[in-house]
């Protein structure tokens, strides 16, 4: 039977001559086909896990309705949350579970409880849920009851042998001999997904369009067919990843979203703790540290493409590229060349923060603000309630030092009486004052007090800070954080 090479080597949908079975996969089935109870199917990117799981539904060609949903589409999303209200008898196959509210989440778990202990599994609602790694762990630490009563799998990378099998079936199927399938492996890492569209372009190079009359041997450069792969998948992803590293408001300085992704795509795995990573490698760890409690959610929730492509948990630090074709490109774009095309500049101080807050505590309330609309507007900024979980067991006065004297590229300064007389304020005066020569320091003057070492020609705003006057806020915004912003850009 003469095949075309995109019905041999499958990158849409289940493979028809290539699906490798998971060791595990006559137990996953078993489990689907238990009316009622809860399925749990986990493993990182490019795993095969969706694919799995309808290739399953497809060997059981059964009768009972099933409906399958992914949680990145948001009608999707709209239908499983009616799911989880409604509960309606069916099965339901939920995708990228991970990216569900917690709230939904902790609804499902519920619904999956209710399910594995009913009396007449047939008529409730069947839930198979398919996520990253820890999806089941963290589903059950919802709903501990459930723990016995649900089947949860773990799908991991391909071996060789796996993707040897691939290969060779494939290969069958279109009368050639790929040499060097070691090499394959070596690339993919076990990526079945990967695989097929690797084979498939390792066919194309060859002029391999379908099925040949006569057996023909294929050899390979890996370089050469990486370079093919990524620029197929240049079109659909890079729009996205140049969207998220230039963050919600470009500026040239303005880089820990480039950073960040680089160091994910540098660290191999496409499921991150960003806490961990931030721990792990310093180069690193400011960007980290300056974009995950806070910048990072606000950018994800105003760019919808970026949104798309990559996820992230605020309340666990997770972040995940669940899309194993954009962890391929990432993993080996040509970052210097993305950094231009982004226009970033060449050369950027290492500055941790764009800002830091130095303020007495009376004014507190002004510092918060000033701190949550820059970090709203995308501004890395220095203050220090929001940063004290980064620095527990460490000493303020050496982390002070660093960050007023070093770490931040302005020094932001709400002068008046109060800061003059507090020790906290003087120190950190201290550290930034022989700073002021540079034209680092910005002061926000709220009265006249005099300050040795900030002489009283340097421009800056003045402001008058009165809590009592509701249209503080507005004003602020007006007069200190639009200058700012001006400032920075």
């Amino acid at each position: 039977m003469k095949l075309n090479l995109e019905e041999v080597f499958v990158t849409e949908g289940v493979p028809a001559f290539t699906f490798v079975k998971p060791p595990n996969y006559n137990r996953i089935l078993l489990d689907v086909r238990s009316p009622g109870k809860p399925v749990i199917l986990e493993g990182q990117s490019g795993t095969g896990k969706t694919t799995c799981i309808k290739q399953i539904l497809k060997d059981l060609a059964d009768q009972f309705p099933t409906e399958y949903l992914a949680a990145r589409e948001p009608v999707d999303v709209s239908r499983i949350e009616e799911i989880a209200r409604d509960r309606p008898v069916g099965r339901f196959v939920i995708d990228d579970f991970h990216r569900l509210s917690s709230k939904l989440q902790e609804s499902l778990a519920d619904l999956a409880k209710i399910s594995a202990e009913s009396a007449d599994p047939s008529t409730c609602t069947k839930l198979i849920v398919v996520g990253i790694n820890n999806v089941g762990s963290n589903l059950i630490q919802l709903v501990p009851d459930i723990a016995k009563r649900v089947g949860i799998h773990t799908i991991a990378p391909g071996g060789e042998k796996e993707i040897r099998d691939l290969v060779e079936r494939g290969a069958e199927k279109m009368n050639i001999v790929i040499a060097d399938i070691h090499l394959i492996f070596e690339e993919v890492r076990g990526d079945y997904w990967l695989t097929q569209q690797f084979c498939q372009s390792v066919c194309l190079k060859a002029g391999v369009m379908a099925t040949c009359d006569d057996k023909i041997d294929i050899g390979f450069d890996v370089p050469v067919v990486r370079s093919d792969v990524v620029e197929q998948l240049r079109a659909a992803h890079y729009p996205a990843v140049k969207e998220f590293c230039r963050g919600k408001r470009f500026r040239p300085s303005n880089q820990p979203y480039f950073k960040v992704l680089r160091a994910i795509a540098q660290n191999g795995f496409s499921n991150v703790d960003l806490t961990e990573l931030a721990n792990s490698d310093p180069e690193v760890r400011g960007s980290i540290n300056n974009i995950k409690d806070w910048r990072l959610s606000i950018l994800l929730e105003s760019k919808p493409l970026a949104a798309r492509s990559f996820y992230y948990n605020k309340e666990t630090k997770n972040f995940s590229i669940d899309d194993p074709a954009l962890f391929y490109f990432v993993r080996h774009l040509d970052w210097e060349a993305l950094r231009r095309d982004c226009g970033f500049r060449e050369v950027v101080e290492n500055h941790e923060y764009d800002v830091a807050l130095s303020f007495a505590g009376e004014n507190r309330e002004l510092a918060k603000h000033i701190a949550n609309q820059l970090q709203d507007l995308d501004v890395p900024v220095f203050y220090d309630e929001a940063f004290e979980a980064n620095f527990l067991g460490k000493a303020w006065t050496k982390k002070f030092k660093e960050i007023f004297a070093d770490e931040s590229r302005y020094v932001v300064v709400l002068l008046d009486k109060h800061h003059a007389e507090k020790i906290w304020p003087t120190f950190e005066r201290e550290h930034f004052a022989p700073r002021v020569a540079d034209e680092h320091i910005i002061p926000i003057y709220l009265d006249d007090t005099k300050f040795v070492g900030i002489p009283t020609d340097i421009i800056g705003v003045r402001f008058r800070f009165d809590q009592e006057d509701p249209e503080w806020r507005d004003k602020a915004d007006r007069e200190i954080v639009e200058k700012l912003i001006d400032k920075l850009t």
